[in-house]
């Protein structure tokens, strides 16, 4: 189907003035697209090359990284070609492809997420195992599986919602999200039932699981040595960052579904920005301020280019 979607901006009064301010727009967004680029691949870069970074934990970094990368990637471009356009406008087959890149990325951060408490579980619970239990091929299916199961899942959505008939083509948002579903004519009951399967394997359960691995770990660490507990704090502490801020923004996603015009107007753009902006760009610098590793190779980096 190839209606054409009219993905309308919200002005919430002046918030965005398309004509007056486009120029504007477009440099802090390119400017903020490069930065997202720059920090992640930077990070992802001192992991490659550095032997002492090719751990279990500093790989699934890098990969939470790209995810960064890819997802911006998703929406920036996009974006700022509707800055300088007269009219922002995507095909429904265009929108439908944006949305299934950005929830499979999004499931696919959770798994990444699970993963790292796992391996921070392994390492701090059961260190005499950690080289049999997170060998080389057991990070590589772990990979795999965090990226392949939700594409998998996102485009059992996709197919669901790909011949729906369409009675609205304005859709109150900057990119294609779970706010495509207001543009169809009724809700389709399979589509809503494997939704909440997919958002019960790829979100809901890896967070019980995330808080199990890190309430032994505190056990564990509160009934060691001093080493242990800084160890754990150093190293689990990036990572709950994280996660309470990529949880925050996807319970936003999923509330804005259940209340569609009911939420604040004001609210939703602030928390589309949070998403856009401060998410790619917290996941680097986090990791590279707290992870002791990273931050020294990025102090040696940083001063060897001075």
């Amino acid at each position: 189907m190839e209606n054409e979607l009219n993905v309308t901006y919200i002005t919430l009064g002046g918030f965005v003035d398309m004509d007056k301010y486009k120029y504007l727009y477009f440099s802090i967004m390119f400017t903020a697209y490069i930065l997202i680029i720059w920090f992640n691949f930077t990070i992802i870069c001192l992991i490659w090359i550095h032997r002492n970074l090719h751990e279990p934990m500093y790989i699934f970094i890098a990969a939470l990284l790209l995810n960064s990368v890819l997802f911006s990637t998703n929406i920036y471009p996009k974006l700022l070609v509707d800055f300088l356009s007269e009219k922002q406008i995507i095909s429904y087959s265009a929108c439908l492809f944006q949305f299934f890149i950005n929830y499979s990325i999004g499931d696919s951060e959770f798994l990444l997420l699970t993963a790292m408490s796992y391996d921070r579980y392994v390492s701090i619970c059961k260190p005499l195992q950690y080289l049999t239990i997170m060998r080389r091929t057991t990070v590589s299916i772990i990979l795999v599986l965090a990226w392949l199961v939700p594409a998998c899942e996102i485009a059992v959505l996709v197919i669901l919602s790909a011949d729906l008939k369409l009675c609205h083509l304005t859709s109150n948002g900057i990119f294609c999200n779970n706010t495509i579903y207001s543009l169809h004519c009724e809700n389709s009951k399979t589509r809503s039932a494997f939704g909440v399967v997919a958002l019960t394997f790829t979100a809901l359960l890896p967070v019980l699981f995330i808080l199990f691995t890190y309430t032994r770990i505190l056990i564990i660490s509160y009934q060691s040595s001093r080493n242990v507990r800084k160890k754990a704090a150093q190293t689990c502490l990036p990572h709950l960052l994280v996660l309470i801020s990529f949880s925050c923004l996807c319970a936003f996603d999923v509330i804005i579904v259940r209340l569609g015009s009911d939420f604040p107007k004001t609210v939703r753009f602030v928390l589309t920005l949070q998403t856009m902006l401060y998410h790619p760009l917290f996941n680097p610098i986090i990791y590279g301020l707290k992870m002791k590793e990273i931050s020294k190779h990025l102090k040696k980096l940083f001063w060897s280019c001075n």
